[in-house]
């Protein structure tokens, strides 16, 4: 229980942080300071450190999973907007087949990978009651 719970706080401070950063980002820019419009396109940055932060540690298999879906679509987002390796929007689309199909392959594994995770973290607990 206590990993969850240092899990659920990094995901608070996280989302915390990211917020103090975008409003700091938009009042400076708001008062003239800077100009937001040159950090635009630097933005789906910010869900792959969402996503990052959701699969470091996880709770549960779908957080996992939720994680890295975020991780996937901030970097693709990214890439479209800044044209990484000539993706655009519309010729970047069959990267979500592709990606749908990955997480369909590995779903199983990782599922597996919690629960034998789980079992080993009970066993020592089980140990000690008897």
């Amino acid at each position: 229980m206590h990993t969850e719970e240092a899990y659920r706080w990094r995901k608070q401070a996280v989302l915390g942080l990211v917020l103090i950063a975008v409003g700091t980002v938009v009042l400076l820019d708001r008062l003239y300071y800077i100009d937001a419009g040159a950090y635009w396109r630097y933005w789906p940055l910010l869900l792959v450190v969402v996503g990052i932060n959701q699969t470091i540690g996880y709770p549960s298999p779908r957080e996992f999973g939720n994680g890295l879906w975020t991780v996937f679509i901030g970097l693709w987002l990214f890439a479209c907007f800044n044209h990484v390796f000539g993706l655009t929007f519309r010729n970047s689309w069959p990267l979500f087949i592709l990606a749908w199909g990955v997480k369909l392959v590995f779903q199983p594994l990782v599922a597996r990978r919690f629960a034998q995770q789980q079992s080993a973290l009970k066993q020592p607990e089980n140990q000690h009651e008897g």
